[in-house]
C-alpha cells in the first residue's frame, strides 16, 4: 500500500502530491449543496482529514496504516457516489436545489471522481512488480527500461478514462483494473451525460 509507504519504491516517490490531491477532493466536497450529501459535509471532510493525518504522520505498523488508508479512500468514494445519487434524484424529481447549484455539484463530483480513481490506480497497480495492472507505453520501448510510473501517470489515466470513457495509451491488464476503469467510466458518463446536461437545461 503506497499510502502506507510499504511499496518497494514508495520512499523514492514524493507523497505531497497525493496529499494535495486528497485535500483538493475534500475542497470539492465543501462546494456541494447540503441537500446533496448523506450527512453533514463538514463532518465527512473532518473525518477524511483525520484519516489523512493518521496516514501521513502517525507511527504505526504498515498493516494498520494500510487499513486506515483503505478507509480514507472508501470514505471518499462513498461520499462522492452518494452525492451523485442525490443529484440524480433532485433532477428526476424536480427538487428544490437550483440549476446553478446542481451544475456546480456536477463539476465537483466529476473532478472528485477523477482524483479518487487516480489515487486508486496508483495505490493498487503492481507496475513495478511481475504482474502489473496497467500496460504503459514506456514499458514497450527499450529506452525506458528504468522507467516506472508515478502518481501523475495514474492521474493521467483517470483523466483520459473520465473524458473518453475508455483507455487511451495505457491498457488495463488485470480483472480488477478493468473493473475499476469500468466503474470509473460509468460514474463519469452518468455525471456528464445525465446530471450536467439536465442542470444546463434547468439553467435555460
Amino acid at each position: 500500500m503506497r499510502l502506507a509507504n510499504s511499496h518497494d519504491r514508495a520512499k523514492n516517490e514524493p507523497f505531497w502530491h497525493v496529499q494535495f490531491a486528497i485535500v483538493l477532493a475534500m475542497g470539492f466536497q465543501l462546494l456541494l449543496n447540503p441537500k446533496l450529501v448523506f450527512a453533514s459535509k463538514y463532518i465527512i471532510v473532518a473525518l477524511e482529514l483525520v484519516l489523512l493525518l493518521i496516514v501521513s504522520f502517525a507511527k504505526m505498523s504498515d498493516k494498520l496504516k494500510r487499513a486506515v488508508a483503505i478507509g480514507l479512500i472508501a470514505v471518499l468514494a462513498v461520499a462522492n457516489i452518494s452525492s451523485l445519487g442525490f443529484v440524480v434524484v433532485q433532477l428526476l424529481t424536480n427538487g428544490t436545489v437550483s440549476g446553478k447549484q446542481l451544475l456546480l455539484s456536477s463539476v465537483a463530483i466529476y473532478l472528485t471522481n477523477i482524483i479518487l480513481f487516480g489515487i486508486l490506480y496508483w495505490e493498487l497497480d503492481n507496475a513495478r512488480r511481475d504482474e502489473p495492472d496497467f500496460l504503459f507505453s514506456q514499458f514497450t520501448t527499450n529506452r525506458q527500461k528504468a522507467w516506472y510510473p508515478t502518481f501523475y501517470d495514474y492521474l493521467y489515466i483517470s483523466i483520459t478514462n473520465a473524458t473518453a470513457f475508455s483507455p487511451t495509451d495505457t491498457l488495463p491488464l488485470t480483472h480488477r483494473a478493468k473493473l475499476l476503469m469500468s466503474i470509473h467510466a460509468l460514474v463519469s458518463l452518468i455525471t456528464v451525460a445525465l446530471v450536467a446536461a439536465r442542470a444546463v437545461n434547468i439553467l435555460g
